[in-house]
Formats: structure tokens, sequence, C-alpha cells
């Protein structure tokens, strides 16, 4: 970036405001107000960079927060703007140091000590260490991430008793998403590259890490789970619920789906699991977007609304994710609801079905 400027200028050259993004944005639904779409975002960005709005300005910040970063407008995009980079752009200039939100700064700091999540994820019994690999081996290394490690350590679990050969490596620490995506971007490239370090493949159970990690490792070193588990033809049988295969939905990671473009690999998998369901709205992002439910807990839920309804009308055994943040939220949210599906990581689910079948 020149000096002076907040946002890259190609990246923000790129949009011809077409307007082809303003019925994918989850903000823009809610509100029907151009300010809250990603092309008015972009002209408030462009606005900031030539000098007619101040980045701090209250109806700034108020956008730069107020949007979910799902990235649900990239992929319907004709000139590829890069929204998701602009957006972290936007928020390394609001978001630094005394001016990062509260209820985050814990959230970053913990993120930022490896031992410390590595102490923890030992303690939640997450995926055990496997032995080291001989430096030239290019085999997959298993991410274990931060939070899914201390929330979910059965998804990593899971993970590695479905993907033989799968390494999980000790030194790992914290992939970076968490920073890029709240104000530290130069912090998430240094830990995106210090897990790249190593050779070979990381393997993802997160779509957030997976789109982070492939922005700076490059695709080729980053395959999600359900890829990984399809290229070694391990889909097992059904899961039978009374007798009868289960009935499946999948709710979409916004950014494995938007960044990665990764969605048919999941549902592939899934087919295999038993009876599945398409859910309305599945690629709609679900309110979680990392840090946004803890930030904007309303919006989140208004966010999160419809799916909810569309979830209780179908009455599925299994809500499956790709993503911690989307098991939270969902969790969260069919218990409210006191609804009878179960929400499980997609190799949760695997796992099961390979324990009916041995």
């Amino acid at each position: 970036m020149t000096a002076g400027r907040v946002f890259d200028p190609e990246d923000l050259g790129t949009c011809i405001s077409c307007g082809f993004c303003l019925p994918t944005c989850p903000t823009y639904k809610l509100t029907g107000d151009e300010a809250s779409s990603p092309r008015g975002r972009i002209a408030l960005m462009r606005a900031v960079d030539d000098g007619t709005v101040d980045v701090f300005d209250a109806a700034a910040r108020e956008q730069g927060s107020f949007c979910l970063g799902c990235r649900a407008c990239e992929p319907v995009c004709p000139a590829d703007v890069p929204y998701g980079r602009l957006l972290e752009q936007l928020r390394d200039t609001q978001w630094k140091g005394r001016r990062r939100p509260l209820r985050i700064r814990p959230l970053l700091a913990f993120a930022s000590r490896g031992r410390i999540i590595r102490l923890v994820g030992a303690l939640r019994r997450h995926a055990r260490f496997t032995a080291p690999a001989a430096p030239q081996d290019d085999g997959d290394t298993l991410l274990l991430g931060c939070f899914e490690r201390v929330l979910y350590p059965a998804v990593s679990r899971a993970a590695a008793s479905t993907l033989p050969g799968v390494r999980v490596a000790r030194e790992q620490g914290c992939c970076g998403a968490l920073h890029a995506h709240n104000g530290d971007l130069a912090r998430g490239e240094q830990l995106a590259a210090d897990l790249a370090g190593r050779p070979g493949r990381i393997v993802c159970t997160s779509g957030g890490c997976a789109a982070h990690l492939a922005g700076v490792a490059g695709r080729d070193r980053v395959v999600d789970y359900s890829e990984a588990l399809l290229e070694r033809g391990l889909a097992p049988g059904p899961v039978l619920v009374d007798g009868r295969p289960a009935r499946i939905g999948l709710q979409d990671s916004c950014h494995l789906r938007n960044g990665l473009g990764v969605s048919a690999t999941p549902r592939t998998v899934l087919g295999t699991l038993g009876d599945y369901v398409e859910i309305p709205g599945a690629a709609d992002c679900c309110g979680a977007a990392g840090t946004y439910a803890i930030l904007r807990r309303r919006d989140s839920r208004r966010v999160l609304a419809a799916k909810l309804a569309a979830l209780a009308d179908l009455d599925l055994d299994f809500l499956v994710v790709v993503n911690p943040g989307c098991q939270r939220q969902l969790t969260a949210a069919v218990r409210r609801a006191r609804l009878r599906t179960r929400v499980v990581h997609l190799a949760e689910l695997v796992a099961l079905a390979q324990a009916e079948y041995r």
C-alpha cells in the first residue's frame, strides 16, 4: 500500500459497482440499506482513501463492525473484488491497539500463546501428537487450531482417527485467522507462515482457518477434511437412527465455501452417511462469523433467525458443521429452540459411522 492509504489501491479499484453483491449480503438483507452492502462499504472505503471520510468516523466504524465478513459477495462478483481482504485492511486500521474491542482482546492474547494453547488442548484431550516425520516427508498434517481444540477437542480426535496416515505436529499453534479478521493482519500472516513452514499439506477441520492459511501459504498447501477423506476413499456407510438412515443437513462454513470454493465435498460425504437434506439457506452465514456473535449478539441472532426456523421445520437428526464458530453458534441456538437435532462436526459423524461398521 502506498503511504497514507488504508487500502491496497489495486484491490479497491477492482469494484465496478454493478450491485451483484447486494442480494447475497446478510446485512443488506436485514436492513435494505445500500450503506450496509459490499458495494456501499467499498464506496465508503474509497471515500476514506481519498480523504473525504475519516476512517474513525462513526459511520465508518459502524460499517467496519456491522459487516460479518462472510465473503458471500465474492463468488458472485464478476470483477473478482477481494472484499474479505479489504475488510481486513479496514479493521487493521480501525481496531489497532487501544481501539480494538475489549471483548476480543483476551481471545487474541490467548491465541498468540502457543504453549498455553498446547497445554489447554492436552488437558482437553485433543488428538495425540504423532512421531515427528522426516524433514523431506510431504505427507498431511492435521491442524488442531486454537479454540477448536479447547472447545471441541473431540473434532481433532475424530479427524485423526478417520484419516489414516495424517500427522499431528507437536509444535503447532494458532493459524492467525483470528488476528487477521480482528485488526492484526501482520500477526495473522506471521502465525500462518509459521504453520506453513513445514513440508506437506495442512488438513483443516475449520473453514475459517483453511481460507486464511490458503491465502498465505497457497491453496495447494491446504486441504479441507472432507477433501482429504474422499482422497483416501474412506466415506463409510450410513448412520442409523431407529433402524433408518439418519436425516442429515449441512451448514456451510462461509470462508470454506466463499473463500476456498469447497461446498460439494462435504455434501458428497454426507450422502454416504444417511438421508441428506439440503437446508434452505445452508450457504448463508449463521451469524457466528468469528467474533461477530460476541461483539454484536443481537445482529448475530437476527441473521440466524431464518435458518433456525428452517431447522425446526426439517426435524433433522443431525446438523453437520465444518467450522467451530458455526458449531458453537448453532449448538446454543438449537438448545434455546429445544429442537431434537444434534449439532456435530463432519469428522465426528464420520467417526460415529465408522464405529458402527467395525
